[in-house]
């Protein structure tokens, strides 16, 4: 007989599906008066003031008012916000900020508002809901879930608290999964990750678990350390295990190597969060793509990627995006953000609704030699190479090779095998010959001789938490780039080489 936590969260997910339903089915409308509300709100600040708020009753005005901005364009604002001023690109002070590793200046503080935080916690919430609302799985709701997260503990500048933004959403846990979430708290405190991840080992291994969540990457940490601690599967330790979900990377290279460590399949949710907003989640187990959230205090625009560092590239709307381009995602949202490229690229999978993948970062791709590679491109040619075969995979990256010691230049795949190929040669030309057919510009360099065909080198087990490790990311929400135009990864990997 069904629980009454169970009762209740299928009445529930009735309820919030036909709530996202509204706003999912009237996009444009929806896009609009979050554009209104947010340059309303806003118009007394001091962004407001200095870019003419009070002026901007379109898209056009908006655009000719507010150019598009990154971090570094937007950090004296933030400066005089982390110093305690108010009304500064939103009204009053934040209520916390989200502190993370900046590339060129250090720590970055993105803020979060009280109009804002809900958004984070409820689109999390939401995705779970329309999961059980689709396949009736209630269960997991009575059964024990796990987040692997970086620590709630934050600290205070000038009156406002920062952290880790997983760390600021684990207080916002609702009282009715309170008793049902792992790890502890103490547990979720502890900083070192390795020292995190075993403890949260012993304390899950007996536990009925059936929702782990995280990034793929450092959820294999942990299921590689359950299976070695007990000895057997995942699916075997966890029966009731039913639901992964997952952020921050593709899980199609994971799959096949996830499925083996658990012993069977099972359902995925994916989430699409960022310290700047929770920009979409997965509403539909056998659609491709993430519901953009188009009611949640964010106005989305979309830069073309290819024209993006043009002089002036059209800033498109909603209205305007079509299914398979390559777009840069620009947003402006009720924490204050405006015209904000937070440097993702993304691809609609369909406009009724909107869904999106995540295609890469407008900062990571490889064109040395002009051939535009992007993170999905190099994720759909692994994966077309592993459906033919019983090769798995537990990470990998990819780097030119601009000056080799002999012959032509080529791609460098830095690949962690859990299960290697027999012949390392062959796989790497079926790698290849998918990415000719996805990349005209790789195929013509290759053709043209200014490429050669790509080379794999195998990185020892373990080389790429190494690699993580000396750079000061290992676990939390860190992870390593599928791509990058220079040599700095490989260089450091170089040194976590297969030799036999």
């Amino acid at each position: 007989m069904p629980s009454i936590k169970a009762f209740v969260a299928k009445l529930y997910a009735a309820r919030i599906y036909n709530k996202i339903n509204r706003w999912a089915s009237n996009p444009i409308e929806t896009q609009e008066r979050v554009f209104q509300s947010l340059i309303s709100d806003a118009s007394d600040t001091q962004f407001g003031r200095d870019h003419n708020f009070k002026n901007i009753k379109t898209h056009a005005d908006f655009v000719k008012h507010v150019p598009v901005r990154d971090y570094e364009a937007l950090k004296s604002y933030v400066e005089k916000m982390v110093a305690g001023e108010e009304d500064i690109l939103w009204k009053g002070k934040p209520l916390y900020f989200a502190k993370t590793s900046g590339t060129t200046s250090g720590a970055k503080y993105i803020p979060i508002t009280k109009e804002s935080m809900p958004s984070h916690i409820e689109a999390a919430k939401n995705a779970i809901l329309l999961y059980i609302h689709e396949t009736g799985n209630t269960k997991i709701v009575t059964r024990k879930m796990i987040f692997l997260q970086g620590s709630p503990v934050l600290e205070t500048k000038n009156g406002i608290q920062l952290g880790r933004l997983s760390g600021i959403v684990a207080h916002y846990v609702p009282k009715y999964l309170q008793k049902n979430r792992l790890p502890t708290w103490e547990t979720n405190c502890i900083e070192d990750w390795e020292t995190k991840v075993n403890t949260i080992v012993h304390e899950t291994l007996n536990e009925d678990m059936s929702v782990i969540a995280g990034i793929p990457s450092w959820v294999q940490m942990y299921f590689e350390k359950l299976i070695e601690e007990k000895g057997q599967k995942v699916g075997h330790i966890f029966k009731n295990f039913s639901l992964f979900i997952f952020g921050g990377v593709n899980y199609e290279p994971y799959r096949s190597k996830f499925e083996s460590l658990i012993g069977r399949k099972v359902d995925s949710v994916e989430l699409y969060p960022a310290s700047e907003g929770f920009f979409a989640f997965q509403d539909r187990q056998n659609q491709p793509g993430m519901l953009l959230q188009l009611d949640s205090g964010m106005f989305y625009e979309f830069i073309i990627a290819d024209t993006f560092f043009d002089a002036s590239p059209n800033r498109l709307t909603l209205k305007d995006v079509e299914i398979g381009v390559n777009y840069v995602i620009i947003i402006s949202t009720n924490a204050g953000l405006w015209a904000y490229n937070i440097g993702d690229t993304i691809q609609f999978t369909s406009v009724a609704p909107f869904r999106v993948i995540v295609s890469g970062r407008i900062k990571h791709f490889i064109s040395a030699f002009g051939e535009h590679v992007i993170a999905k491109e190099v994720e759909h040619a692994l994966l077309s190479a592993l459906k033919t075969t019983d090769v798995s995979v537990s990470e990998f990256t990819v780097a030119p090779q601009i000056a080799p010691t002999e012959g032509l230049p080529y791609h460098e795949w830095f690949i962690e095998f859990e299960n290697p190929p027999s012949d390392i040669e062959a796989f790497a030309t079926q790698i290849d010959a998918a990415m000719k057919l996805q990349n005209s510009y790789y195929l013509d360099l290759i053709e043209g001789k200014v490429l050669r065909s790509l080379k794999i080198t195998q990185v020892q087990k373990g080389g790429f938490q190494n690699y993580m490790k000396t750079i000061g990311k290992l676990g939390g929400q860190n992870k390593t780039p599928r791509l990058s135009n220079d040599r700095k990864i490989a260089d450091v990997l170089t040194q976590n080489i297969q030799t036999n």
